[in-house]
């Protein structure tokens, strides 16, 4: 009876294994097929998403240059305006003395 045993013990164990390495002959293949197809369809896209990653920064730099000289030329109006209210201060001034009778 022990040849019986060994016998099948170790048809058994052949039969497993050989089903462990087709699994794993068969994870391979999936793999590489995934990684294949996952390359020739994102690839490209990622690209194109890339350039268009690189033409927004390039846009937001230019609007950021716009963005500071429009503060520079708020500031200038700014500064303009001051002026103009002191003109129109003194002016008032000189309206005001020129309208008191003299007595």
């Amino acid at each position: 009876m022990k040849p019986l045993f060994i016998i099948l013990a170790q048809s058994n164990t052949g039969a497993v294994i050989l089903i462990i390495a087709l699994l794993l002959v068969a994870a391979i293949i999936g793999y590489l097929t995934a990684w294949f197809y996952a390359k020739s369809v994102y690839t490209p896209i990622i690209k194109n998403l890339e350039a268009e990653k690189e033409d927004l920064l390039k846009q937001v730099a230019s609007l950021k240059d716009d963005k500071s000289k429009l503060n520079e030329k708020v500031e200038k109006l700014n500064e303009k305006i001051a002026k103009l209210e002191e003109e129109i201060a003194e002016k008032d001034k000189e309206i005001k003395h020129l309208k008191k009778p003299k007595k």
